[in-house]
């Protein structure tokens, strides 16, 4: 949703900066997984410190496409790339959520992190089972950039359980309207 209406909507203010920024994309891109696991390690002892360093990867994640169409580095592979280290980014911080739950031992907390583990990784698949039909669906209310803010949100005002309860009914929503979506495209 927010990718959708917003998706290059730092692409002016942050290109001249970004066209100075002498690393490629892909770079960019890994320095931001790294920071990201490194966050996630916080994560599962300090929410409010992962909760934080989570948003310093984001920023990453953004600034990698951003010098990627500002200096005309766009590639496959880096799309690739860019897209499988999210994945991976995604189910760390979860297990790291999961793995704090666990410690402070809230059942409900490791189940909410598992069950949206499992909305995530439906909502990518989904968009990529799509395209491999031939259809473009970008479609629904929580894509990565709504989860990351709102773990970030939750990890950093200690309300991380409320959090997880809207992101594990979320993110399975919107795998619903994914199937919505592609059902009516596919049944013209």
């Amino acid at each position: 949703m927010l990718s959708e209406k917003f998706g290059h909507a730092l692409d002016k203010p942050l290109g001249k900066l970004a066209r100075k920024i002498p690393v490629s994309p892909d770079s960019l891109s890994i320095a931001g997984f790294i920071i990201t696991v490194f966050a996630c390690y916080i994560l599962s002892f300090d929410l409010l410190s992962g909760g934080i360093l989570i948003l310093v990867g984001a920023l990453f994640d953004v600034l990698d496409g951003i010098v990627a169409r500002t200096q005309n580095k766009v590639t496959r592979f880096g799309a690739f790339l860019d897209s499988v280290l999210d994945r991976y980014s995604d189910a760390i911080m979860l297990l790291a959520i999961a793995y704090y739950m666990g410690k402070v031992s809230n059942a409900t907390g490791v189940m909410l992190s598992l069950g949206t583990l499992v909305g995530s990784f439906l909502i990518s698949y989904s968009r990529a089972r799509a395209e491999g039909i031939g259809e473009e669906c970008k479609y629904g209310v929580m894509e990565r950039p709504e989860r990351l803010i709102l773990l970030s949100i939750g990890a950093i005002s200690g309300f991380v359980l409320p959090v997880l309860w809207v992101l594990v009914v979320l993110t399975h929503f919107t795998v619903m309207q994914r199937i919505y979506y592609v059902w009516k495209a596919t049944n013209k």
